[in-house]
């Protein structure tokens, strides 16, 4: 009988956290503000400033009033550059492509200055390539092993790792033949740093989610793969300077804990200058 309650009330206690951490905790976008110094970076585009909006997982109206709240909080800061580093869908359904439009149709004042790479979850259900129409109605430029040069910077975006379907070689030979320009990569799992060839100034990256339930100490119970060896944040040290976003939306229960979402607000500087 002790142990019952004992097990009811654990259950009780689970299921308040998970309503207190969708009904709280999950809306309390941050904007984290960070300045990246960048070795090789040109002291022409000192100051050049990137926003991250990683995760948005649009599967519902909630998900979607989220990436709405992000995008505003993201055009507010006024970036030369917004990015989208995977897993924009939750997964593929009928509603979709009008989920994905009604989250993002505001970047369309950035006019061109957005582009995205794919996550795992663009495979959930269907494909990336279903992604490319909606995008491109946005004017966003989704990259797949593929590099483009634009606003003085190569930006790179390498597929999905947990996919199978990256190629970070190939997408880094077509940054070069593009010609001597510093390089952002988009790829969206951060633990495959490790694996992208030099020449890159920063990479960018989500997938973590930051742990999406912490202890209040910042231990994270739960992990996912390709996502464990950087959480969250800065890593000026990693074998290509990584930035790993918690991103804005959620993957499983709708529900956040101690590990708000965040808008990234990235400042580049020249660390030579």
């Amino acid at each position: 009988m002790k142990l019952g309650k004992l097990l009811l009330g654990a259950a009780a206690a689970s299921a308040g956290i998970l309503v207190y951490g969708a009904l709280v905790e999950s809306w309390r976008l941050k904007a984290e503000r960070r300045r990246l110094r960048l070795r090789g970076w040109p002291a022409s585009l000192d100051g050049f400033r990137i926003a991250v909006l990683a995760d948005l997982h649009l599967r519902d109206q909630y998900s979607v009033e989220l990436a709405r709240q992000a995008v505003r909080m993201a055009l507010d800061e006024n970036p030369d550059m917004v990015v989208l580093p995977g897993d924009i869908v939750g997964y593929w359904k009928v509603q979709s492509p009008e989920l994905v439009g009604a989250a993002l149709e505001d970047l369309l004042l950035m006019e061109g200055n957005v582009v995205a790479c794919p996550g795992n979850h663009e495979y959930w259900l269907g494909e990336p390539d279903l992604l490319t129409p909606i995008l491109e109605t946005l004017n966003i430029k989704l990259l797949r092993n593929e590099a483009w040069h634009h606003a003085g910077i190569t930006w790179v975006g390498v597929d999905s790792a947990n996919m199978a379907c990256d190629d970070a070689p190939l997408a880094m030979a077509r940054a070069e033949d593009l010609g001597e320009h510093p390089k952002v990569v988009l790829w969206h799992e951060p633990d495959v740093v490790t694996r992208l060839p030099e020449g890159a100034a920063v990479m960018i990256s989500g997938h973590s989610h930051g742990g999406q339930f912490r202890a209040p100490w910042g231990w994270p119970p739960m992990t996912t793969l390709n996502g464990k060896e950087y959480l969250e944040g800065y890593f000026p040290d990693a074998p290509t300077p990584l930035y790993v976003s918690r991103g804005v939306g959620t993957t499983g229960p709708p529900s956040r804990l101690f590990c708000p979402p965040e808008v990234s607000l990235l400042t580049i500087l020249s660390a030579d200058s």
